[in-house]
């Protein structure tokens, strides 16, 4: 039962379309070629020393691939939880409360990830 209008903007009865399932269908094609990056320099730096794996890091054709994944995968992460709290916490009162907390932690996260790497990156 959609309003003809509704129906050529492809709007639902929560009026945000589909902006939930493509933004996190996107993140996750994303992460794929950032993991395997990720994955490739963990393998790399296996065995290497704490010296040596800040140099490594702190290189930007590595920092900047690290960064990415940092914010897609937590944009990601706060997008699932928040579909997981919208399907299977029922109380009106604590749904808010969660996706509320789930945000401030998604934010705390992503940003102590990104000042953890800005931090080697840069050497301060």
């Amino acid at each position: 039962m959609r309003t003809p209008l509704g129906h050529v903007r492809g709007l639902g009865a929560a009026k945000a379309g589909t902006e939930h399932f493509w933004m996190q269908r996107m993140t996750a094609v994303a992460n794929l070629p950032l993991t395997l990056v990720f994955v490739a320099i963990v393998v790399a730096l296996s065995g290497s020393s704490h010296a040596g794996a800040t140099a490594m890091l702190g290189t930007p054709w590595i920092a900047i691939p690290m960064l990415l994944l940092t914010l897609s995968v937590t944009f990601h992460m706060r997008i699932g939880m928040q579909v997981i709290i919208e399907d299977y916490v029922h109380d009106e009162l604590l749904k808010p409360i969660a996706i509320m907390a789930n945000s401030f932690f998604a934010v705390a996260v992503g940003l102590a990830s990104v000042f953890a790497l800005l931090k080697i990156s840069f050497g301060v």
